[in-house]
């Protein structure tokens, strides 16, 4: 991939795609550390296998995006939305997921070691298998029971 080999070379810039419209985009693969993300549009986006460690995803859409096997190490996906995402696989060790939604989203065998979860929507979300050690879960509530507690 073109765009992987200039990432390469250039391992210094880091690229500003913030609020850009990247709907249903084919970017599997893609390397985009350190990337700002921030308020993207990303959703049925197919980034299955990218490379995003500390990118910056704070708010972004990721609704029914394919992750699955994503590296998101340290990533800042606090208030994203990730509802019905596939995390398969995905590396999300002392990702920042505070106040995320993660409704119906599949992180089964995911790696959450140390990822700060704190107030994060877990709705029907698949966690088999998922490896939650360190991980900062305070705050996240069944949403039935999330439903009672703000009535």
């Amino acid at each position: 991939m073109l765009w992987n080999r200039w990432r390469a070379d250039n391992p210094k810039v880091r690229p500003d795609l913030a609020r850009a419209d990247l709907a249903g985009a084919h970017l599997p693969g893609i390397h985009l550390g350190g990337a700002n993300l921030a308020g993207t549009n990303l959703t049925k986006a197919d980034l299955a296998g990218a490379h995003l460690p500390g990118a910056n995803l704070t708010k972004a859409d990721l609704t029914g995006a394919n992750l699955a096997g994503a590296r998101l190490k340290e990533a800042h996906l606090g208030g994203a939305n990730l509802a019905g995402a596939n995390l398969r696989g995905a590396n999300l060790a002392r990702a920042n997921l505070a106040g995320a939604n993660l409704t119906k989203a599949d992180l089964t065998g995911a790696h959450l070691a140390g990822a700060y979860l704190v107030g994060a929507d877990l709705t029907e979300a698949s966690l088999a298998g998922a490896y939650l050690e360190g991980a900062n879960l305070r705050g996240v509530l069944p949403g039935d029971q999330k439903e009672r507690e703000t009535k």
